[in-house]
């Protein structure tokens, strides 16, 4: 098994956080809609939005798992673990609100915390991806070109 280099490291150690303060908002038997209706009222008076609080609720679940992705991405150095992951994880947090007072799993949230992880999955891969090319491009030997040396008379 390989180790985990330093970007790694750190977002595995941001995931754990994430993970605990993520998994306090959705378990905690509370109800979120006075602040959802709140948030559509003041988006509705503002703005003069033609959705409704629904739209706020779904906006709010991919924000919530976009770092998720991100960071699972990250660790993982694959943007489908990372998503993946994310899906089952949020799968089980809406079977196990099941049982929690107040809470209403729906397969709504399990689709935009999904939408959420795989827009966080997609910028670290695009993150990824660059930081490599930008190390090739600054690295001679694998651009294919051979850095000089000493010359060997024959």
């Amino acid at each position: 098994m390989r180790r985990l280099n330093a970007l790694q490291k750190w977002a595995a150690i941001g995931f754990g956080i994430y993970v605990v303060a993520a998994l306090g908002m959705l378990l905690l038997p509370l109800s979120y809609s006075r602040i959802v209706h709140a948030m559509w009222g003041w988006l509705r008076v503002s703005f003069d939005v033609p959705f409704g609080a629904g739209w706020v609720e779904f906006a709010a679940n991919v924000v919530l798992f976009v770092p998720m992705g991100f960071l699972l991405t990250l660790v993982f150095r694959h943007p489908w673990y990372g998503t993946i992951l994310a899906v089952v994880l949020s799968a089980g947090v809406e079977i196990a609100q099941i049982v929690i007072p107040s809470r209403q799993p729906t397969l709504r949230d399990i689709v935009s915390n999904s939408i959420g992880a795989a827009l966080g999955a997609l910028v670290a891969w695009l993150v990824v991806v660059r930081r490599r090319r930008d190390t090739k491009a600054s690295d001679p030997a694998s651009a294919g070109v051979v850095a000089p040396g000493p010359v060997r008379e024959e």
